[in-house]
């Protein structure tokens, strides 16, 4: 499986209904679900994001899918990072000459 690491911005709309961000985290895990992926962690943060999301995805096309429509929503922007371990890193260097 595949690490992603969103850093999310609540829009306008998003803001509006803060206190229902915990319920729609649990419709975004099930969406990420439905493209067979999983919401491994989630943390609500004060600054320049209001939540960071871990998330895992069989392939980059199935997090795609499942960000896109979350993002449909309209309650939400990210900035999404694919992430390696040090296993996965090592193996990205390995190929090189």
């Amino acid at each position: 499986m595949a690490t992603f690491i969103s850093l999310t911005s609540w829009t306008e709309k998003g803001i509006q209904a803060f206190r229902e961000s915990a319920d729609r985290s649990s419709a975004a895990a099930a969406v990420m679900a439905k493209h067979g992926g999983s919401m491994k962690h989630i943390w609500w943060t004060v600054g320049q994001y209001d939540l960071v999301v871990v998330s895992e995805f069989p392939d980059e096309q199935s997090a795609v899918a499942a960000l896109l429509e979350i993002g449909a929503a309209g309650n939400v922007r990210t900035s999404t990072l694919h992430a390696f371990d040090e296993s996965e890193f090592g193996a990205i260097v390995s190929k090189t000459g």
